[in-house]
C-alpha cells in the first residue's frame, strides 16, 4: 500500500478557511470591511472587469501612494503584489557572479529571485541580539562581487527593526559603495517612527511596498516599488503586467490608501494588544521565549528550541485539531528553522482567544518524555 501523501498544511487549511485562526501569514483582518466593500461594489456594478485597467495605474491611486512615502522625486511603480516587484528587481539588477548582503532569517522568497538572476546571498546570522542587520556587520560583508543590500524593515519573520541611524548608516553604505539597497517596508505601518532608507540615499534606493498587510488586501494582490524614474525605467523592462494590474486591486486600494489614516491607529492599537497576550501565553508555557518582543510588525516568532519539539509537529497539531495555523520557521530560515514558530496577529481578539487556549495544550503533547520517565 502506498505511503499517504504528507500533510499539505495550506490545502487543509484553505479547504476549512471559515473555521481556521489565520496566524499564519501575516494578514491582516483587522480593517473595517466597510472601507473596502463599498468601492469595489461599485467596480463590480460598473462592470469595470470588462475592459483593461490603464496600464500605468489609476491616477489617483499613483498619487495616494506618493504622498504616503512622502519623498518627492520618487515614484511609484504598480505590481501585482510587492513579491512580483521583488522578483523585477532581482532580474533587473543582478547578473550572473553578483552578490547580496542579506540576513538568515529573511523573507527567503526574495533570496530565491536572487538566486534566478544567478547571483548569490552573503546571509548574515542574526538570530541573536540584536536580531537585525547592523552598519558594521554589512560593511565587513561588503566585497567586490557586492552589487546589492537588503533590508528588510521591520523584519519578517523576527518583528525585528531599525533605529533610525542604523538605516542611514546603512543607506551611507550603499551610497558609498555604489550598491543598490533593496528596502521591502511592508510592515512599515505597524513600526513607530519608521525611517526609509530612501531619505537617505535616494539614488541608491529601491523601496518595495504593499497593501497586503497595512490595507488587508493580500488577496487582492498589489504592491509596488518607488525609485528615481531611471530606476523604476530599468526594472519595468521586467514587467509581465503591461496591460496593467487587476482593477479591483487598484479600487480597493485606492479606497484603503484614502481613508487610511481614519483606521490604522486602530488597527496597530489591537495588533499590540494581541502581541501583548500571546506574549503572556508564551510566559506560561516552559522552554518558550520570544526572541523578539516588542514586534514592530504584526509578527514574531517563538523559540521552541529547548522543548525539542519539531516546529511542523506543533504547526500540524495546532492546525488539525485546534484550528490555529502558526508557520514553521524552515519556511524562513536555513540554519535556525527548526527552533521557531512565526506567530502573526493582525486579527480579531477571538482569534487569539483560540492560540491561548490551544498553544499550552498541545506544547504539552508533544513534549517528548524524559528518557528516564520511560
Amino acid at each position: 500500500m502506498a505511503a499517504p501523501p504528507p500533510f499539505d498544511a495550506f490545502r487543509y487549511a484553505h479547504a476549512h478557511r471559515g473555521e481556521v485562526a489565520w496566524l499564519c501569514q501575516n494578514t491582516n483582518h483587522l480593517v473595517p470591511p466597510e472601507v473596502i466593500r463599498g468601492a469595489v461594489e461599485t467596480a463590480l456594478r460598473e462592470r469595470r472587469y470588462e475592459g483593461y485597467p490603464l496600464a500605468s495605474g489609476e491616477p489617483e491611486l499613483l498619487e495616494l501612494v506618493a504622498r504616503d512615502f512622502g519623498r518627492p522625486g520618487l515614484v511609484p511603480f504598480l505590481t501585482s503584489g510587492g513579491t512580483e516587484s521583488l522578483y523585477m528587481i532581482a532580474r533587473a539588477l543582478l547578473s550572473s557572479g553578483d552578490e547580496v548582503v542579506a540576513s538568515d532569517p529573511s523573507y527567503l522568497i526574495i533570496h530565491r529571485f536572487i538566486e534566478l538572476a544567478g547571483a548569490r546571498t552573503v546571509n548574515l546570522d542574526i538570530y541573536r541580539p540584536p536580531f537585525r542587520l547592523t552598519a558594521e556587520r554589512v560593511a565587513e560583508a561588503i566585497g567586490p562581487k557586492t552589487k546589492m543590500i537588503l533590508l528588510i524593515d521591520p523584519l519578517n519573520p523576527l518583528g525585528s527593526g531599525y533605529p533610525r541611524e542604523e538605516v542611514r548608516a546603512i543607506a551611507e553604505l550603499a551610497r558609498d559603495h555604489r550598491l543598490t539597497l533593496l528596502n521591502d517596508v511592508t510592515y512599515r505601518d505597524f513600526s513607530e517612527g519608521h525611517a526609509l532608507a530612501a531619505e537617505f540615499a535616494p539614488e541608491e534606493t529601491v523601496t518595495v511596498w504593499s497593501v497586503s498587510k497595512n490595507c488587508g488586501l493580500a488577496g487582492l494582490r498589489l504592491g509596488g516599488l518607488l525609485a528615481t524614474p531611471e530606476r523604476v525605467q530599468t526594472v519595468a523592462r521586467y514587467n509581465t503586467n503591461d496591460l496593467g494590474v487587476n482593477i479591483f486591486a487598484q479600487v480597493a486600494a485606492t479606497a484603503a490608501l484614502r481613508t487610511k489614516a481614519s483606521w490604522i491607529g486602530k488597527v496597530v492599537e489591537q495588533t499590540r494588544k494581541n502581541g501583548a497576550r500571546i506574549r503572556d501565553v508564551v510566559a506560561r508555557v516552559p522552554g518558550t521565549t520570544l526572541p523578539v518582543y516588542p514586534s514592530r510588525a504584526n509578527m514574531m516568532v517563538i523559540d521552541i528550541a529547548a522543548t525539542g519539539i519539531d516546529p511542523e509537529a506543533l504547526q500540524q497539531e495546532l492546525l488539525k485539531r485546534h484550528g490555529v495555523f502558526v508557520r514553521a520557521g524552515n519556511y524562513l530560515s536555513p540554519t535556525h528553522g527548526r527552533e521557531f514558530v512565526r506567530v502573526s496577529f493582525s486579527n480579531p481578539p477571538s482569534d487569539i482567544d483560540r492560540f491561548e487556549a490551544s498553544f499550552p495544550t498541545v506544547m504539552r503533547s508533544l513534549r517528548p518524555v524524559p528518557a528516564t520517565a520511560r
